[in-house]
């Protein structure tokens, strides 16, 4: 005879499955500005554009899942792109 699951024990199986699923999208987001904070470091503004883009394409993943706000993602956005141009204006 098999016991039935709570309420309260299929909520947090949920949770617990929506936690880790949102903890691999933030952590692919730090993982992108890392490597595009290293390119800055490195002064190689090919790869630093590459990265760029491939960072902002992971923050609007996040943002389209929910795991992060709209106002989180436009200032990581800003803040990186504004690093980018005063890094590599054009002198």
């Amino acid at each position: 005879m098999s016991v039935k699951k709570t309420s309260a024990e299929k909520r947090f199986a949920q949770s617990e499955v929506r936690r880790l699923h949102n903890k691999a999208i933030r952590s692919k987001c730090h993982t992108a500005v890392r490597k595009f904070m290293e390119a800055v470091m490195a002064k190689d503004q090919k790869d630093a554009e590459v990265k760029l883009s491939a960072l902002t394409k992971e923050l609007d993943t996040a943002r389209s899942k929910g795991v992060l706000t709209r106002n989180s993602v436009s200032r990581k956005k800003s803040r990186m792109q504004k690093l980018y141009n005063v890094t590599f204006a054009a002198k």
